[in-house]
């Protein structure tokens, strides 16, 4: 049975991860997996928590949002 881990920023709407939890099940039924072996896990990681570049993703992006 595959168990797939997909870490996501905190925030992600709950619309985007029915979206991911509805592809991650459909790749491995295109490869032959039946549905109901198929387990998704989402987890919610603070921005501060999560680090890009050497920095907080939080902090880069107000960087790269910033004109």
């Amino acid at each position: 049975m595959p168990v797939v881990h997909v870490m996501v920023w905190k925030g992600f709407s709950n619309a985007a991860k029915k979206r991911v939890i509805e592809g991650m099940t459909r790749v491995f039924t295109d490869l032959g997996v039946p549905a109901e072996a198929v387990e998704v896990i989402l987890h919610e990681i603070p921005k501060e928590n999560w680090g890009v570049c050497g920095e907080q993703a939080s902090e880069r992006l107000k960087q790269v949002q910033t004109p």
